[in-house]
């Protein structure tokens, strides 16, 4: 990457803003440290990882909607995939994958300046924190830290703008792999190479994070499980399912599956089974710019009020009645609705309001309607889960299942399902392609409105399969759309012409 180097050269520490709170200026991510002096001590450094966490979850572009990586997982996760409906008509460009091909575009353009962002940021941690003043322990934490960013950006970068390794087996257009501070022109890598680079990075990561003997305290720094939980869905993405598994192991250890009534408690703060996080405070908030404003059920502002996030009708069937999970959504059943949008009749929504007094006086109720994800304080404050255990006992599965190890599926998806109590009564007896299926069906169902969807259906190679209300689905007319794996330019963005105008080399 060329300009956009520069731009994030620029930004490191800026690190905007400052705190609302003095007391912990230091600890939370937070920001604005001088930059000439941020790298002289490793306590300088750890601001700079203090402000690549914050660059996770601020606003990007003069635009409500982009706000760090909330915007990845429902823009590009949830809005276009199988199982998340929203009554937004006008914006069928995005839910139904037009962009893909649209270089002009801001939603092309947003995930390649974020993630190349984060990573310039990185590349500037890593050339200088060996210098610094301070413990070799704690520099080598720090540059773990940086190597966990940027690893982390690399991958989610390859998801979007690179074909599915399934494709060309890593064959094909990769990335511009910047891994220092040089601003010139550079070529793409093949997608081999990009998963090169993810794992040596998080190679080094995990020497670094064992060899400083330090631990983090807080969620939302990097630290070694978070590289293995990384390492386990990049693994998982490029089909090597022995390394996923191996990964998945290491990143979920020391973090057990959360309680029933933590599932139930709104995923806005931490439990025992989350890995890494994004902070999120009523004192550090991103008002209506933020994830929680879009989608949480109790969020007083208008994207929830009027535009309530909802599953969709065919995967809510799927989900067994034993299961806690089904209670987390408008259950419409003997109860009218508007089946065109489907808005709730009077009756539907005070069932909504009496089960959930926490809805804002003036939202609307839908059937459907998810009640998994909550704000903590309005509009929208929250901390955002980016990894937590759950997926890792689902990646173990579908990794285990491709290694032929249909007995070790099984077993996982019983532990994640039955042994947890999300389903008390539910067995794994699936085999053969049925065993597959389930692993898919759990995983839209545990991970549902996290921002997997889209990625999922992406690295499998399945279709987008939309209803519309008459064909028995629940989606607006003009999003029950049906589409391949090798439609809309295989699934594939194109790299945006910021990026092209600016760097020749991608022209050659």
């Amino acid at each position: 990457m060329k300009i956009h180097h520069i731009i994030a050269s620029l930004v490191l520490l800026v690190f905007v803003g400052t705190s609302c709170s003095e007391d912990y200026l230091a600890t939370e991510p937070t920001a604005d440290t001088a930059t000439l002096t941020v790298f002289e001590t490793t306590e300088g450094a750890t601001l700079a990882i203090n402000g690549l966490n914050k660059l996770m979850t601020r606003q990007y572009l003069g635009s409500q909607g982009f706000n760090g990586e909330g915007t990845i997982k429902m823009y590009y996760g949830n809005y276009p995939g199988n199982h998340f409906y929203v009554y937004l008509s006008g914006w069928s460009n995005i839910i139904n994958g037009e962009y893909h091909e649209n270089i002009s575009s801001i939603y092309d353009y947003y995930p390649w300046y974020y993630y190349y962002m984060l990573i310039g940021n990185a590349n500037t941690v890593i050339a200088y924190i060996d210098d610094a003043e301070g413990t070799t322990a704690d520099k080598e934490f720090i540059k773990a830290q940086a190597l966990t960013f940027r690893a982390y950006s690399f991958f989610m970068l390859s998801q979007i703008y690179c074909n599915r390794w399934s494709d060309a087996d890593g064959a094909s257009d990769g990335l511009v792999l910047r891994t220092d501070l040089s601003t010139g022109d550079m070529a793409l890598s093949t997608l081999t190479e990009v998963y090169a680079q993810v794992y040596s990075d998080l190679d080094e990561a995990i020497d670094l994070y064992t060899s400083s003997g330090n631990t983090r305290s807080t969620n939302y720094d990097p630290d070694i499980n978070v590289a293995y939980a990384i390492y386990a869905r990049a693994a998982l993405t490029r089909e090597d399912y022995s390394t996923a598994k191996e990964m998945a192991v290491k990143a979920r250890d020391g973090y057990p599956l959360m309680s029933v009534s933590d599932y139930e408690a709104g995923f806005y703060t931490p439990t025992q089974e989350w890995i890494w996080s994004s902070y999120g405070a009523s004192d550090e908030t991103l008002y209506y710019y933020s994830y929680f404003a879009y989608i949480a059920y109790n969020s007083n502002a208008s994207n929830v009020r009027n535009y309530p996030k909802c599953i969709s009708k065919e995967l809510y069937e799927k989900i067994p009645e034993t299961d806690i999970r089904r209670e987390l959504f408008l259950d419409p059943t003997g109860y009218s609705y508007t089946a065109s949008s489907g808005q709730a009749g009077s009756e539907l929504k005070e069932v909504a309001f009496a089960a959930h007094p926490d809805l804002y006086s003036t939202a609307k109720a839908f059937a459907y309607m998810q009640f998994k994800i909550a704000a903590e304080d309005l509009p929208g404050v929250g901390q955002l889960n980016h990894f937590r255990s759950s997926e890792m006992y689902l990646i173990e599965a579908e990794a285990d299942y491709f290694l032929n190890s249909e007995t070790g599926a099984q077993t996982l998806l019983d532990e994640l399902i039955a042994s947890s109590e999300r389903d008390p009564s539910y067995v794994c007896t699936a085999t053969g392609t049925d065993l597959l299926d389930e692993i898919k069906l759990y995983r839209a169902i545990e991970l549902w409105g996290e921002g997997f969807d889209w990625f999922d259906l992406k690295r499998w190679g399945d279709s987008i399969e939309r209803k519309s209300p008459t064909e028995g689905g629940n989606f607006l007319s003009v999003l029950a759309v049906s589409y391949g794996p090798d439609e809309k330019n295989d699934w594939t963005w194109l790299i945006p012409e910021k990026e092209t105008d600016y760097n020749s080399a991608l022209s050659e």
